[in-house]
């Protein structure tokens, strides 16, 4: 079942246009090695710190698990899962941070230092996308793929522009960041949202905008309305997509990642089977939900989204 990505022997083509297109291919992180939990020193998010407290963060074990569950069921709709190399006592789960796709570019993120090591366990596999369609992000540039998100002429962005933004641990993407890819893709609406941090607080932070918003079918929206700290752009999506066409989450369902579903097409959504109220939404709109036992992985602070990095997407 476990694919490593030495096993690549042909060119990847990236393609990524939205977030709902029928997936093809995908990275998948892996819990295997995620070594013992950190200190509260170590700790960068507050999902974390507040599982550290309670003495319940997840076991490498049951995460396996989980993980493990994912691939299978995303096997069973004929995706290619990759994985990445296993390195000794790293946490590489959330394998969306390092690295997105847009159109058919494949952008190599800054990410936090503490966790550069984790492009690591991919080279291989990025090795196989031609050169050309291969793009480093300048230095300059913090940004993560959970704020990064393609939607048909539109690019969303979430971000944190504040002043304090080099002491706020959970801000990952900049304004650089914003420029870059507008800057990148003339032809796109780029459409920035600045998202609230907190470094202790699980419900007052949204580590990243899929952790706040989720697009989901092809007109409809998952959002939690107190992950952003700008109440015109909640507006604006309620705009775009529709009041009709959003489910609204709070913000502990926030912080408890229900935005942080995944799309494996237009009509199938991979969804945590305790999302109860959001799931029997979905299913009102007309869609599949696949639903699978991913709680442990959630105590970290992400989710399903968080832990794939699409490559090709089928449109």
């Amino acid at each position: 079942m476990y694919t490593k990505t030495q096993e690549v022997d042909s060119p990847i083509k990236p393609r990524v246009q939205d977030e709902t297109g029928r997936l093809k291919a995908v990275v998948l992180g892996t819990a295997v090695s995620v070594g013992s939990a950190p200190s509260m020193d170590e700790v960068y998010d507050p999902s974390s710190r507040a599982h550290l407290l309670a003495g319940t963060y997840p076991k490498e074990e049951d995460m396996v698990v989980e993980m493990e569950g994912f691939q299978s069921l995303l096997q069973s709709y004929d995706v290619q899962v990759y994985r990445p190399t296993v390195l000794e006592n790293c946490n590489q789960i959330f394998a969306r941070d390092i690295g997105f796709v847009v159109e058919d570019t494949f952008f190599r993120s800054n990410i936090l230092p503490l966790r550069e090591k984790e492009f690591e366990a991919i080279e291989n596999l990025v090795a196989h996308i031609p050169e050309k369609q291969f793009q480093v992000c300048p230095e300059e540039v913090h940004v993560e793929g959970g704020d990064v998100m393609p939607w048909g002429d539109y690019l969303f962005i979430g971000a944190y522009t504040q002043k304090d933004y080099p002491q706020q641990i959970t801000a990952r993407t900049n304004q650089a960041a914003i420029d870059f890819l507008t800057e990148y893709f003339p032809q796109k609406e780029v459409k920035a949202f600045e998202l609230i941090k907190s470094a202790t607080v699980a419900n007052q932070n949204a580590l990243h905008l899929d952790c706040c918003f989720q697009p989901v079918g092809k007109n409809k929206a998952i959002i939690c309305p107190d992950g952003f700290m700008q109440q015109e752009d909640v507006e604006w999506i309620r705009s775009f997509f529709g009041a009709e066409n959003i489910f609204e989450v709070t913000a502990d369902e926030m912080a408890g990642m229900h935005c942080n579903v995944f799309s494996i097409s237009p009509e199938v959504v991979v969804s945590e089977k305790h999302f109860t109220r959001l799931n029997t939404w979905l299913r009102e709109q007309g869609l599949t939900v696949e639903e699978i036992q991913y709680a442990e992985i959630s105590k970290q602070g992400g989710l399903l989204r968080c832990s794939t990095l699409p490559l090709i997407r089928q449109y």
